[in-house]
């Protein structure tokens, strides 16, 4: 897979060595020649260049690429590099990142954003789940599809603690992936029960969140 990664810092560099490390192609673009440090991430093809500019993405050959990566500390450079990646190079998915939370409502498909990632929001969902039980939690949005990656840790009160997962009505839109149990991940089968601190995994639909938190933690709307 051919990665083009807008933004040569820290992150972007960062992001480059974990891809180049898993076997993928990535070119890293800045227009900062401060920011151009190929011995920092020898393996990277580099480019001094804005990829706020047709002439610069030309240049990058975008239109080989299958993922863009809009890494940036400038949420304007991270849009309009989505939005000419996804519009006049045709790249398959988008990626961006949020660095001020108030312009997380920004970054989506109509600005060229298939993903974004905002570090405040992944941190605070984090601490959530880590200290909450008996909450739905969102961890993730998945833009294309409108669904969320969510968490709940099973209370000792829900009725559906020593059932089957099979068993438990989950809502139309909804799926139970993984199940983490004593540091251990499973595959939820119908048969396999679940337990009082399981941390549950679903992938959802937003209109279904607060219907399954209703129904495996009835408590927490009374």
């Amino acid at each position: 897979m051919r990665v083009a990664i807008a933004g040569a810092g820290a992150v972007g560099r960062s992001i480059a060595r974990e891809l180049i490390a898993n076997g993928h192609q990535v070119l890293l673009i800045d227009k900062e020649p401060r920011s151009i440090k190929p011995e920092r991430v020898p393996d990277a093809e580099w480019l001094l260049a804005d990829s706020c500019e047709m002439s610069s993405l030309e240049e990058a050959r975008l239109e080989h690429c299958d993922v863009v990566i809009a890494a940036t500390g400038d949420d304007k450079a991270n849009l309009v590099t989505a939005l000419l990646a996804k519009t006049e190079f045709g790249v398959p998915r988008t990626v961006g990142r949020v660095n001020h939370p108030d312009n997380e409502w920004l970054f989506t498909e109509a600005w060229g954003v298939d993903v974004n990632v905002s570090t405040p929001r992944i941190m605070s969902a984090l601490v959530e789940e880590a200290v909450t039980v008996g909450d739905l939690v969102r961890l993730f949005t998945f833009r294309q599809g409108n669904a969320n990656l969510v968490e709940m840790t099973l209370p000792a009160s829900s009725p559906y603690v020593g059932k089957p997962s099979g068993l438990i009505p989950f809502p139309e839109n909804c799926s139970l992936v993984t199940i983490l149990r004593d540091g251990q991940v499973y595959t939820p089968t119908p048969d396999q029960p679940v337990e009082s601190g399981d941390e549950l995994l679903f992938v959802c639909h937003a209109d279904v969140e607060e219907e399954l938190e209703r129904l495996l933690n009835p408590d927490s709307h009374n």
